[in-house]
């Protein structure tokens, strides 16, 4: 995949989905600059999480952005590294509990 084509292929539909939707666009851009304006995370750090959650909710137009945004933060790939290892420890985890749902929600059937 080429991410920086996807990437502007993504932010033009955006676009017109902006253009379409101005006010859900201006909720969505406050939501997102709320982080922002705390100052407790630095940007590296806002980042890293933002890939690591971009990997968790299976969103490659938030791969797209945020790897391009983590690379201008300074984020280095041994850091991207180590975030990625932690998102995939949760949706192993996740898939642990959901298996264990799974199961009760089977045994429940049977009874």
């Amino acid at each position: 995949m080429n991410w920086n084509e996807y990437r502007k292929e993504t932010l033009s539909n955006v676009s017109d989905f902006a253009k379409a939707a101005p006010e859900t666009m201006k909720a969505l851009m406050a939501v997102s600059a709320a982080p922002q304006k705390t100052g407790h995370l630095d940007e590296k750090t806002r980042e890293l999480i933002s890939v690591a959650v971009a990997i968790t909710t299976r969103c490659d137009g938030c791969i797209a952005a945020h790897a391009e945004a983590a690379v201008k933060a300074g984020v280095t790939e041994e850091e991207l590294t180590e975030a990625l290892s932690v998102a995939i420890n949760l949706n192993t985890g996740a898939a642990m509990v959901y298996s264990s749902r799974a199961l009760a929600a089977v045994r429940q059937v049977q009874k």
